[in-house]
C-alpha cells in the first residue's frame, strides 16, 4: 500500500531549472544553519538567545532536511511513489519540526521580553537550567501533538486513486484523499494549529506587547534604538514563519488549492530556512562576531 506523489507533474518544461534552482538553495540553507549551529557550538559562553538560536538552527537543519530531498527527487523523476509508513513518518517529522520552532519562537520571545523590560533580573530569570527545559519541553510538546495528529489522519480510509497532489506529505493534501468526512481528523489539525500556532502566536504578541509599553518609558531614542534591535531579527523571522504556516493551515478546508499551496509551501519550506541565517548572521552581533573568530581561526590554520 502507498501514495504517489505528484509533485511537480504539471510543470514538465521547467523541471530541470527548478531542480538545480532549489538544489542551489538547499545546499546554502544547509551551509548556513550549519554554520550557525557549529558556531553556537563552540562558543563556550552561550548567552540565552545565543543558545536558543543555536537550537533553531539545528531545527531547521532537520526540517529541510525531511521536506526537500523528496521534493528534490520529484523535480528528478516526476510523480513518485511513497508508503504509507513513509507517508506518516514524514508528516509526523514535518509537524513535529514545524511546531518545535513555532514554541522555540515564544520561548525566544520570552527571551526578548526579560531582556527589555527586566534586564536587572535577566542574568537570575533566564540561567542555563531554564533554557534547557525550555528547549525540552518545546521539542517533547511539539512531537506530542505531531505524532496525536498523523495517528488521527492515518487512521482514515483513503480512496483510490491514491495521489497526492503535493511534493510531500502535507497534513491538508492527504486529508482531501480521505473517503469519509474524518471529523476526528479535523479536529485533531484544529487542537494542532490552537497549540503549535495559535497559543505561541498569541504568547509572542503578549511579550512583545509588552516590550512595546517598556520602550515608550524609554526617553533616550539610543536606549529605545539598542532595546528594539534586539528585537528585530526575531521579529523578522516571526512574520516569515507564521505568514505561510497561517496561510496554509488556518483557513477553511473548502478554500484549498494545491497548486497554490505547493507553491506556498515551496517559500515554506524552502526560502524561509535559506532567510533564517542571512537574518540572524548579518543582525546579531554576537553571532557576526563568532563568525569572525572562526574565519579567523581558519586563515591561522591555513597559513600554519
Amino acid at each position: 500500500m502507498e501514495f504517489i506523489l505528484l509533485g511537480f507533474s504539471e510543470l514538465l518544461h521547467l523541471r530541470v531549472l527548478l531542480f538545480f534552482i532549489f538544489l542551489i538553495v538547499h545546499l546554502v540553507t544547509l551551509a548556513g544553519n550549519t554554520m550557525i549551529f557549529m558556531a553556537v557550538v563552540m562558543e563556550p559562553s552561550r548567552p540565552p538567545m545565543l543558545f536558543f538560536l543555536g537550537q533553531l538552527s539545528a531545527v531547521e537543519l532537520c526540517y529541510t532536511l525531511v521536506i526537500v530531498p523528496k521534493a528534490l527527487l520529484s523535480l528528478a523523476v516526476g510523480s513518485s511513489p511513497i508508503s504509507v509508513m513513509g507517508c506518516a513518518t514524514q508528516m509526523h517529522f514535518f509537524v513535529a519540526l514545524g511546531g518545535t520552532e513555532c514554541l522555540l519562537l515564544a520561548a525566544m520571545a520570552y527571551d526578548r521580553y526579560v531582556a527589555v523590560c527586566q534586564p536587572l533580573r535577566y542574568a537570575a530569570l533566564m540561567g542555563e537550567g531554564l533554557c534547557l527545559r525550555l528547549a525540552l519541553a518545546c521539542a517533547l510538546g511539539a512531537f506530542a501533538v505531531a505524532l496525536g495528529l498523523t495517528v488521527a489522519v492515518f487512521h482514515l480510509p483513503f480512496c483510490q486513486p491514491r495521489c497526492i497532489d503535493h511534493f510531500f506529505c502535507d497534513v491538508p493534501a492527504v486529508l482531501r484523499l480521505a473517503c469519509t468526512q474524518g471529523y476526528a481528523a479535523e479536529l485533531a489539525l484544529l487542537a494542532a494549529c490552537v497549540l503549535l500556532l495559535l497559543l505561541p502566536f498569541l504568547l509572542i504578541l503578549a511579550s512583545y506587547l509588552c516590550i512595546a509599553v517598556a520602550l515608550l518609558g524609554v526617553t533616550s531614542p539610543a536606549g529605545r534604538g539598542k532595546a528594539f534591535s534586539t528585537c528585530i531579527s526575531h521579529l523578522a523571522i516571526t512574520l516569515l514563519h507564521y505568514g505561510c504556516a497561517t496561510f496554509i493551515y488556518i483557513r477553511p478546508k473548502g478554500s484549498y488549492l494545491p497548486a497554490q499551496d505547493k507553491v506556498v509551501s515551496l517559500v515554506y519550506t524552502n526560502i524561509t530556512p535559506l532567510m533564517y541565517p542571512l537574518i540572524y548572521s548579518l543582525r546579531n552581533k554576537e553571532i557576526r562576531g563568532i563568525l569572525r573568530k572562526m574565519l579567523r581561526r581558519k586563515k591561522i590554520d591555513c597559513i600554519i
